[in-house]
């Protein structure tokens, strides 16, 4: 059986030489690890808007989406992902967690060391 592809969007938001590195709830196969904010892109949407909806939704922020990073193709044991990942400013808001467990501002040397998604690891070198 073909595994499902999901297309999704993640943002990398740097502020004061930390990243913004957030925790996924203890479900699915992704269970508990660290990942760069983001979410699925609905049909008809672009990038750059799922991206400012997704962190709204999750992290109650209003950002500004930057430049494009890279795009991620990664197969987990149960679906493929496309993941376009993006630099992005927060412009408004306070971060309120509303389905993430906990978050963290890392360097990126400390970012090494958390048990990031697989998706995520790429995104390390470009960063």
């Amino acid at each position: 059986m073909e595994k499902k592809t999901i297309e999704v969007v993640a943002g990398v938001i740097k502020q004061d030489n930390k990243f913004f590195i957030a925790q996924r709830a203890n479900k699915g196969e992704l269970a508990m690890k660290w990942e760069f904010p983001g979410g699925k892109i609905e049909p008809d949407e672009t990038p750059e808007n799922a991206l400012s909806r997704e962190l709204l939704e999750e992290l109650n922020i209003r950002v500004k989406v930057n430049k494009f990073i890279t795009t991620v193709f990664h197969e987990y044991h149960s679906f493929k992902l496309i993941m376009h990942v993006f630099a992005v400013d927060i412009v408004d808001g306070h971060i309120r967690l509303n389905e993430h467990l906990d978050y963290k501002w890392l360097s990126k040397l400390e970012l090494l060391n958390l048990d990031l998604a697989d998706a995520d690891k790429p995104i390390l070198a470009m960063i």
